[in-house]
């Protein structure tokens, strides 16, 4: 990870110090959620790094994306054909 003063050599000499400073004081100031959200929050994102989770939701999405393309090549067939929105 990088180092959290890592700071541009191209800078004017003392800037970095003011920005060290305003680094510090933002970090503390950052305000933290509440630890039932962080609690949930983890277990939610565990649960999605289940197979199962995840090849459900490939299903669902190889579902969607089928349906989708099979009405657009109809209606393109549709109008095509002179019927249809396109007719």
């Amino acid at each position: 990870m990088n180092d959290p003063y890592d700071i541009r050599d191209d800078l004017e000499p003392g800037i970095d110090a003011d920005l060290v400073a305003l680094a510090d004081r933002l970090r503390d100031a950052r305000p933290v959620p509440r630890p039932g959200f962080r609690g949930d929050l983890g277990r939610r994102l565990a649960a999605r790094d289940r197979p199962h989770f995840i090849a459900a939701h490939v299903r669902a999405a190889i579902a969607t994306y089928a349906l989708a393309g099979t009405v657009l090549l109809t209606i393109g067939a549709l109008g095509a054909g002179g019927v249809g929105p396109l007719g």
